[in-house]
């Protein structure tokens, strides 16, 4: 029986196709980076009247500056500019003569043809040192958490306190831990009672109970921290939510410190609707309205009336709001409640058919000194005329601008407590510009200066590793344009630059070991079978160590040094898979080939 060779050094046709198929889809990924981008300008209107374009056009052109178009989207301008240099003064020249009613922000658009656009690729997303935008450090004020937290637990216990029939009782918040209860004459039995209710309530908290009718509730420092950190934990993630409602999905939000959030947001050069969408403190509460007594406070029409002291429901049964308008044309937001919230609802409105709810809107703004301010106004008081559920509708708002905004906020939920920007930068695209300019010429003189040692050194195998790398690089680029959460940033580069060293050094590893096979005396094609079979473990375990660290930088690290991680680790992903299967490839196709050209011809002769 004869046993059939092992062919080496051969890939089948599926091989190749899976090669050309990956290298190609990368290609086509990396090209919109060709192109670029064109500066945009994003023309806003406060109000619900129409922006004219030809106004637009005109204040432009009487500037000297040129514009490629101008596309209209409801109440919205998108300006595309020829010269990206002319940009911040375009921003200005409209700022000044729109008005203050007028939003101007500049942006970023693609230049891709439209078929390439029509397949939904778009260029590497640019981090904030290399696109510009605006920097916000943000400082949560977790002892307001506490304080809600207090004035909540004060006004369960009087309600506990009239339940159980305990008459002429002070409850006083004291600092920002405890509750003092203060009932002269109290019974040993009411006493008693009253403490196994609030324990009962508060088992994570200190009840204890003092002569002469005192009990006090007290926060313990463990319960304390473990709140500020939620509060913190719960900012960060509505403020997450507000930042992709505003469409900046390349933005970083993340903690630093005890009591602070850093957030970066490339490509906005207009802080100011930034500012107002991420730091507004938005919560909606409905109340019953009452007759008299409770809680006065006054409308947007500025009647004081009467509302409870307790709400019917909160905006954190709030699931979902949209803007929109009713049957009268005015502004309005439809509100989506859970199911608990649906429930709440459901049974005040069924027993309270005919008589007034209001809504009550309450936001911390800063004020011209930084401190917070808190705002609480009615901008809805609606006759129950039906039995209501999980969907509603409240009106009343100023325009359709106002619904849209309020409808965002409450869509990404409200923040825990509030928070104030205690530091501000701002990066124009000019020095962005710099950066990448300085950044790639380092990265072509590194590959250059890299190419040109290969060729030398190991000539026909150089070139191999030359292409290999080339491929390598686009590769990588096409990667980094596919994946949504890749930004790359001024340390990336750098990565790009390491990643072109590393995936020349897994070519040296196996031309090396060719090397060695062919001085033992081996045919070329057992000496490149023996080198790249010989080589391979080495590849992986300096690689696998190095994505090692990819990881750990990406898990802990933030901003620049995250994406210093995003493109090592890629990198190493493509330089593996240039490195070893299509560098092996093309040696399959060109020296092997070659040779055993040369070979048969021999053959030919000799006969």
């Amino acid at each position: 029986m004869k046993v059939k060779p092992k062919v080496i050094n051969r890939y089948s046709k599926w091989q190749y196709l899976i090669l050309i198929f990956t290298i190609a889809m990368l290609f086509i990924s990396a090209l919109p980076n060709i192109f670029g981008q064109n500066a945009a300008l994003n023309i806003r209107s406060r109000s619900d009247s129409m922006l004219p374009a030809t106004q637009v056009y005109r204040i432009l052109q009487e500037q000297d500056i040129p514009l490629t178009k101008i596309d209209v989207n409801n109440n919205e301008l998108t300006v595309l500019l020829k010269d990206n240099n002319q940009q911040a003064k375009a921003q200005k020249v409209l700022q000044r003569a729109l008005g203050h009613k007028t939003t101007v922000a500049m942006s970023m658009h693609s230049a891709s043809p439209a078929w390439l656009k029509s397949l939904g690729l778009e260029p590497i997303k640019l981090g904030l040192d290399l696109r510009g935008g605006v920097q916000f450090l943000l400082n949560v004020d977790t002892d307001q958490a506490l304080r809600d937290k207090l004035t909540q637990m004060q006004e369960e216990i009087r309600i506990s306190l009239r339940e159980l029939k305990i008459r002429n009782s002070t409850v006083v918040i004291s600092g920002l831990e405890s509750i003092e209860i203060n009932s002269p004459g109290i019974s040993s039995r009411l006493k008693s009672r009253l403490k196994a209710e609030l324990q009962e309530l508060y088992p994570n908290l200190k009840t204890t109970v003092h002569g002469g009718g005192r009990i006090s509730v007290t926060i313990p420092e463990a319960e304390q921290h473990l709140i500020r950190q939620l509060t913190l934990q719960e900012n960060l993630h509505t403020l997450r939510g507000r930042i992709e409602a505003l469409g900046i999905t390349e933005a970083v939000t993340q903690r630093q410190g005890h009591d602070r959030i850093r957030i970066e947001l490339p490509g906005v050069q207009d802080p100011a609707e930034a500012k107002r969408v991420i730091g507004a403190t938005a919560s909606l509460e409905f109340y019953p309205v009452l007759a008299g007594g409770g809680r006065l406070i006054k409308t947007q029409r500025g009647e004081t009336i009467s509302i409870a002291r307790q709400p019917i429901l909160t905006g954190q049964h709030i699931s979902d709001a949209r803007s929109g308008r009713d049957e009268f044309g005015g502004a309005q937001v439809s509100l989506t409640l859970d199911a608990s919230g649906g429930k709440l609802m459901s049974s005040f409105t069924r027993d309270n058919i005919g008589k007034p709810m209001a809504t009550l809107y309450t936001e911390y703004r800063q004020d011209e000194d930084g401190s917070l301010i808190k705002e609480s106004k009615v901008i809805n008081v609606a006759t129950i005329r039906a039995h209501l559920g999980s969907r509603f509708q409240i009106s009343g708002m100023e325009n359709s601008k106002a619904a849209q905004e309020l409808a965002l906020l409450l869509r990404a939920g409200s923040l825990s407590a509030p928070v104030s920007i205690i530091e501000e930068r701002t990066i124009g695209p000019s020095l962005g510009q710099d950066n990448i300019e300085n950044g790639f010429a380092a990265l072509l003189l590194g590959l250059g200066v890299i190419v040109t040692f290969m060729a030398l050194w190991y000539r026909r195998l150089g070139w191999i590793a030359n292409l290999s790398l080339l491929t390598n690089l686009v590769m990588l680029i096409g990667l980094m344009s596919l994946l949504p959460g890749a930004v790359l940033t001024l340390p990336g580069i750098a990565g790009l630059v390491l990643t072109i060293g590393m995936a020349v050094d897994t070519n040296v590893l196996i031309f090396e070991r060719i090397k060695e096979e062919s001085k033992r005396g081996r045919s070329l094609a057992m000496a490149v079978e023996a080198g790249y079979r010989g080589a391979l473990t080495t590849i992986m375990d300096a690689n696998i160590t190095t994505m090692i660290c990819a990881v750990v930088l990406f898990s802990i690290g933030y901003g620049p040094v995250k994406g210093f991680a995003i493109t090592l680790g890629l990198g190493i992903l493509t330089s593996i898979f240039t490195g070893v299967f299509t560098s092996r490839a093309l040696v399959n196709l060109t020296l092997l080939r070659k040779k055993k050209t040369s070979h048969n011809r021999a053959l030919q002769g000799a006969k």
